[in-house]
Formats: structure tokens, C-alpha cells, sequence
């Protein structure tokens, strides 16, 4: 399966507000992302330069939940919000985080992290939502351009410092990274707290509003908040990472509960009906955490009240990971006749084939449902690493095409290179293996990628690609100043 055992995640994540930078295109014409952003409210850019530097360090600290369904999902759920949430220009990149502990974030460059434990902590929708609502306020109101306004001497070196300690954190660091990070966030907000309570609520605010355009409950934030306060009271005052930079107190929720009774009051919109599609994703989560044990995984979800629909699907995805995968199959299929508009069904179906080494089933499989579904990701990333085993030019082809789409997706790359070293194509095939490294934080290796992907370009007189490349290593160059800063 594409879940990946979980270690316990300690960093912190400090939300945070810019303009992002429109995203690029893998091909010969095009790159990957600019570090600097021409409609940033920062000085210079500088801190879209940081956020999209450490993303790609903390894909190198922190452990990844890779799980394209899950990753669409939410890809998914931010795009529903996005248009109601007043944030111009915007492409942001959505990481998942392996960690059982409740946290989400937003850094500069647009970035929004959630970490598998919000799915576990949320049993419904609406107060994951409400969640990703409220990060995206911050970034809708740029409060780090506005901070930085107030505080222009001190407030990037302060960022990195504070991001280079989340880093810390990230790879292990525990509480020596918390300390970091703390220590600098005390330090640059010291005379500036009311200020940052503000932008809490305006996060709030504008999150509320939000959530209620786009049909949900605005009051899930406040049962959110309340949810939180009772889990500190559980852990003897020691709060989940997302209460360390979005502190709640009474007078927060209060307001916000003022502002859901106002908008409710107004009639805003009508409640979304309770999505089953959560609840499915919400099983991979659980699953994902306790992949050891799938039984204590079932005990959470049926404890959450979830529909009998996820509790069968939970059950399908543990039939395969004890090799099962008949069994898994045909309740997946049986699942994909009653629910024939989730498209994460026929693709959990065509992952299970593929991770049963039943190869062509799951080609047939992924075909079909692109048929259906051409721009379903999760499907087109499953054909192209099913097509590895039976025709690599095939599957070079099709992963081409999903890098394009996705240039800030690790796992696309990953696959891509494997699919050109397979089909004849070496230069393009350490090009590929190049971009994963730098996404994934190992800049140094990559730029030493590229010098072999150059060599071996000029040896086969590929031209396009010799100038792909020498393209390539002066974006490299720029993201490996950025990372500097937090050495």
C-alpha cells in the first residue's frame, strides 16, 4: 500500500501569510516554481523565498504520509474553500505529514501541512474544514506581510531562525527544536502579542465566513475549539502542536461563536450534507496511524459513529495488508457498485491490485476509470507506476504528463526516473532523479545530479535536454541560497 509507518512528528508550525508564486510546467519550456513572487506584499519576496526553501528541508526531516488519495482529497477540500476565502492568486501546495499528533499549518510560498492525526482528532468534515478555513485566513489577510511591515529589521532573520528550529524538530530534535523555535518566535513577537491575537481572529473571521459560503456548519470551528480545550484538560495541560501557534481561550471562542450565530442567523447557505468521502479518508488515516495493529484503527472509526460504508471500506484496505487481497477486492468493488461517485474506490481497488502484484488487473483497472475520470491524479499515478512493470515508455509517457501537472510532487519525479532510465532516456532519467532530490531537500545531490545528467546529455548529443538542464541547475543555484538561511 502507498501508507508509511508513522513516527511522532514534534515540530511546530507557525501560520503565516503571502501571495503565492504561480507554479510551473516539467518540460522543455518550463520550470518549477519561482522562489519569488512579483505580487508579494514582503520586502523583496524574501519570505516566499523561505517558505518554498523549507518545504523542501522539512519533506527531508519529516516523515511523509504519501497517500495520493488522501493527497487529493484535500487538494480537493482547500479548492472548495479557496474561492470563498478572498486569497488572490494562489496555487498552494498541499504536504501531509506522517504524525498521529493534531497540527496543521501554513508557511510562506502558499504552503498548507496536515499532519494524519487531524483526521483521527476530526469525525466529521466540517471541523477538519473549518481547520483548513482557518489557515487559509491567515494567508488570505498576509498577516507575515503585515508583520513584517511592523517589524522589517528583525522580523526574516527571526522567520528563519524559527523555521530553522521547526527543522529540529522535524528530524528528531524534540524539545531542543521546540526550544528553537519558541525561543525566536518569543523573541520577534514579544511586543507584538495583541497584534497576533488579532490575526487570530481575523483568521477566524474570515475562515467562518468561509466555511459558511462554501456550505458548511460555521459552528464546527467553535466545536472545534472546544474539542481542543477538552483534549488539554485530558493530556494534564499539554496542548496538541496546533494550540502552541493558535492559542484558543475563552475570549476566541466566544467571538467566534458570536460570529457563527450572526452568520447563521443570516442564513448562510445551506449545510453541506455529511460527506462519506470523509470518513473513507478518514479510515486511511486511522489505518496509517495504526498500521500495526488495523483492529485499534476499526475501534476509533465505529467509536466516531462513521457510516457502516467506511467501516467496510477500513476493513477492505486491512484484508489487503494481510494478504487478503481477493477478499479486498471484491468488498471494493462491491463498495465502487453502491457509491459510483467516489472515485477513490475504483482507485483504492487498482492499489490494492498493484500492491498484490497482480499487474495487469490493475493497469485494466486505472484504465478504465481515466476513461471516466481523465484528471483523476491518484488513478493517473497508479497506471504509471503499474505501466513501469510492462511498458516504460508507456508509463515515461503518462508520467510526463502527471509532472506537468504536478511540479511539486515528489513521488511524481520519483516514479519519472525510474520510467526514463527504463525506456532509454538516461539524461532525462537524472534530470527527473535531480528534481526529486531538490524537492525533497537534498540540494547539494541534486545540483551533482544535474552535472551527470549534463555529461550525459553532451554524450548522447541531446540538445533539448543539455538545455533543460543548464535551465534546471540556475533554479537549483537560487533554491540552494534560500536553504542557506537556515544553516
Amino acid at each position: 500500500m502507498l501508507r508509511r509507518p508513522l513516527s511522532c512528528l514534534t515540530a511546530i508550525a507557525l501560520s503565516l501569510a503571502v501571495a503565492v508564486p504561480a507554479l510551473g510546467q516539467y518540460g522543455d519550456d518550463a520550470g518549477l516554481p519561482s522562489l519569488i513572487s512579483g505580487d508579494t506584499q514582503a520586502v523583496n519576496g524574501k519570505e516566499v523565498r523561505l517558505g518554498r526553501a523549507w518545504l523542501r528541508q522539512f519533506r527531508a526531516k519529516a516523515p511523509q504520509w504519501q497517500d495520493p488519495i488522501a493527497q487529493h482529497y484535500v487538494e480537493s477540500l482547500v479548492d472548495r474553500l479557496l474561492p470563498y476565502s478572498h486569497v488572490g492568486g494562489i496555487d498552494p501546495v498541499i504536504t501531509l505529514v506522517a504524525s498521529e499528533r493534531l497540527n496543521a499549518f501554513a508557511v510562506p510560498g502558499g504552503v498548507i501541512g496536515i499532519n494524519a492525526g487531524l483526521f483521527a482528532f476530526a469525525e466529521r468534515e466540517a471541523p477538519l474544514a473549518s481547520v483548513l478555513a482557518h489557515e487559509l485566513g491567515h494567508l488570505s489577510q498576509r498577516h507575515y506581510a503585515r508583520g513584517q511591515a511592523r517589524a522589517e529589521q528583525t522580523q526574516i532573520p527571526a522567520m528563519a531562525a524559527m523555521l530553522a528550529g521547526m527543522l529540529i524538530a522535524a528530524g528528531g530534535g524534540g524539545d531542543a527544536g521546540i526550544a528553537a523555535a519558541m525561543g525566536s518566535q518569543a523573541a520577534l513577537f514579544q511586543d507584538q502579542l495583541a497584534y497576533s491575537r488579532r490575526f487570530e481572529r481575523e483568521a477566524d473571521r474570515v475562515g467562518l465566513q468561509a466555511m459558511a459560503d462554501a456550505g458548511y456548519d460555521p459552528q464546527a470551528m467553535v466545536e472545534m475549539f472546544r474539542t481542543m480545550q477538552r483534549k488539554i484538560s485530558l493530556q494534564g495541560g499539554n496542548p496538541p502542536e496546533f494550540l502552541l501557534t493558535h492559542p484558543v481561550t475563552e475570549s476566541r471562542i466566544s467571538d467566534a461563536q458570536a460570529r457563527a450565530d450572526q452568520l447563521i442567523s443570516a442564513g448562510a447557505g445551506t449545510p453541506r450534507d455529511e460527506d462519506i468521502e470523509y470518513h473513507l479518508i478518514r479510515a486511511r488515516a486511522l489505518l496509517a496511524i495504526h498500521d500495526q495493529d488495523p483492529r485499534q484503527a476499526a475501534t476509533r472509526l465505529a467509536r466516531g459513529q462513521a457510516p457502516e460504508m467506511a467501516r467496510r471500506y477500513l476493513a477492505a484496505l486491512a484484508d489487503a495488508e494481510a494478504g487478503r487481497s481477493e477478499a479486498a477486492l471484491q468488498a471494493l468493488d462491491d463498495l465502487a457498485r453502491r457509491l459510483p461517485d467516489l472515485a477513490m474506490l475504483p482507485a483504492s481497488a487498482a492499489e490494492v491490485a498493484l500492491d498484490a502484484g497482480r499487474i495487469d488487473d490493475a493497469i485494466a483497472r486505472s484504465r478504465h476509470q481515466l476513461r471516466l475520470m481523465p484528471d483523476y491524479v491518484p488513478a493517473s499515478l497508479l497506471l504509471g507506476e503499474a505501466l513501469l512493470q510492462r511498458d516504460p515508455d508507456a508509463a515515461y509517457r503518462q508520467l510526463s504528463e502527471l509532472a506537468a501537472r504536478r511540479p511539486e510532487d515528489p513521488q511524481v519525479f520519483n516514479l519519472l526516473a525510474e520510467a526514463a532510465g527504463r525506456s532509454g532516456r538516461p539524461a532525462w532519467g537524472h534530470l527527473a532523479r535531480a528534481e526529486h532530490l531538490q524537492l525533497t531537500g537534498h540540494i547539494d545531490r541534486a545540483i551533482r545530479q544535474l552535472e551527470v545528467a549534463k555529461d550525459v546529455a553532451e554524450a548522447e548529443h541531446d540538445e533539448n535536454a543539455a538545455g533543460r538542464i543548464a535551465q534546471r541547475r540556475e533554479a537549483f543555484i537560487e533554491y540552494r541560497e534560500a536553504m542557506e538561511e537556515f544553516q
